[in-house]
C-alpha cells in the first residue's frame, strides 16, 4: 500500500502545502505574502491573517495538482516549530481538524530538520541522488547558520552555528541600509553579479571551533557606507554593485572556512546546503569548486526547496510515518528549538 503524506508548512510567511506518494513528489504549492514587503520586514500578526485567508485554497490546490483526494491520504505531516507563533497555530489548529476529520495521524515536523531532509524529496521515482549518511549540512536561512552532523534522518548534531546574527539576517539587514528592500538576499546576490567583490574589504570574525558570527560584519558594513556618505552623497548608488559583491563574496568566505574546517577534521566529504541561502549564487558556486578541490560530494538543493515550503515537511513526515512517530492531538508549536 503506498504512503500519501499531506505535508502543512505554515512557520513564517509562506503558506505552502504538499503530497507525496511513497517518497516521491506530486505536488508543492506556496502561496507568499507580499503584504510584509512595505514594512521591510515579517509583521508577526499580518503573517498569522494570511496563514488563514490561505491555507484552504492551498491545501485544496495541492490536493488538485497532485491527483489525490483527501480521503486517499496516511497521515498530516506538520510544522511544530520553530517558527512565529502565530504562524504556527494556524498549520497546526488546521493539521488537528483535519486529521480529526479524516480520522488519520498527525506526525510534528521540526523546520530546521525539514530543510536538512529536502535533499530526500524525489522528484520522480528515477531519482536517486540523495546524501548518503553520515553527511555534513549547512543550513543556512534569515534565522538560522548552522552546521549539522546528519547520522540519520532523526540524529542530527548541530557541530557549529551563529552566537548572533545568521548569514540571511546579514544580507537582509545590509540590503536595507542600502535601500534595495525586503528580502534582500535575492536583489544582493542580483546586483553582486555586476560587482567586484575585492572592492571593500569587509570584517571576517575570528570566532573558535566550527561557530558563526556575523554582526561584525554588519556592523564593518554599516560603518563602511556610513564614512563613505559623509564624503560622497551618492556613494551607495555609485558603487551598489560592488558593495553588494563585496558583502556576497565576504559572507560566502565566512561560511566555507568553517564548513571546511569541519570537513577536514570530522572526515566527511559528502556535504549538503540547505535553507533560503542556499539558492544564492555565489554559495552554489563555491560549492562546485569545493567539490573539484578537496574532493567532495556535494548536494545543492533545486531552488523550490530552498526556501520554507512543506515538500521539505512532508518528507520529514514520510519518515516519521514508517517508524510510527505520530503525535496527540493536544501538541503544542513551539517558537524557539535547535536540532
Amino acid at each position: 500500500m503506498s504512503i500519501i503524506i499531506l505535508g502543512i508548512e505554515s512557520s513564517c510567511d509562506d503558506t505552502s502545502a504538499s503530497i507525496l506518494k511513497d517518497g516521491v513528489l506530486l505536488s508543492n504549492v506556496i502561496t507568499n505574502q507580499e503584504v510584509h514587503r512595505i514594512y521591510g520586514g515579517v509583521v508577526p500578526e499580518l503573517a498569522s491573517r494570511a496563514h488563514q485567508q490561505n491555507i484552504i485554497p492551498v491545501v485544496h490546490a495541492a490536493l488538485t495538482r497532485a491527483g489525490i483526494d483527501k480521503n486517499e491520504l496516511c497521515a498530516i505531516a506538520f510544522t511544530r516549530g520553530p517558527g512565529l507563533m502565530g504562524s504556527l497555530l494556524v498549520g497546526t489548529s488546521f493539521s488537528k481538524g483535519l486529521s480529526a476529520g479524516l480520522n488519520i495521524p498527525m506526525i510534528d515536523v521540526n523546520h530546521l530538520q525539514a530543510h536538512v531532509l529536502a535533499h530526500f524529496i524525489k522528484e520522480n521515482i528515477e531519482d536517486n541522488n540523495q546524501p548518503n549518511y553520515p553527511f555534513l549540512c549547512l543550513l543556512v536561512s534569515g534565522g538560522n547558520s548552522q552546521i549539522i552532523l546528519v547520522k540519520s534522518y532523526n540524529d542530527m548534531e548541530v557541530v557549529g552555528q551563529t552566537i548572533d546574527d545568521a548569514a540571511g539576517e546579514a544580507f537582509d539587514k545590509c540590503a536595507k541600509v542600502m535601500g534595495l528592500g525586503y528580502p534582500g538576499g535575492p536583489v544582493v546576490d542580483r546586483l553582486a553579479k555586476e560587482g567586484n567583490p575585492t572592492t571593500f574589504k569587509l570584517n571576517k570574525p575570528s570566532i573558535d571551533g566550527y561557530n558563526y558570527s556575523f554582526s561584525g560584519l554588519k556592523t564593518s558594513f554599516l560603518y563602511l557606507i556610513r564614512d563613505e556618505l559623509k564624503k560622497d552623497p551618492d556613494f551607495i548608488e555609485n558603487n551598489k554593485n560592488d558593495l553588494c559583491a563585496s558583502l556576497q563574496f565576504t559572507v560566502v568566505e565566512i561560511l566555507m572556512d568553517k564548513l571546511r574546517k569541519a570537513s577536514k577534521d570530522l572526515n566527511i566529504n559528502e556535504i549538503a546546503v540547505a535553507g533560503g541561502v542556499s539558492a544564492n549564487s555565489a554559495l552554489r558556486k563555491s560549492f562546485e569548486e569545493h567539490a573539484i578541490k578537496y574532493g567532495w560530494k556535494i548536494h545543492i538543493p533545486p531552488f523550490a526547496f530552498t526556501t520554507d515550503n512543506a515538500a521539505m515537511v512532508a518528507m520529514a513526515g514520510h519518515f516519521k510515518f514508517l517508524d510510527k512517530q505520530f503525535c496527540k492531538m493536544d501538541a503544542a508549536p513551539f517558537s524557539r528549538v535547535v536540532i
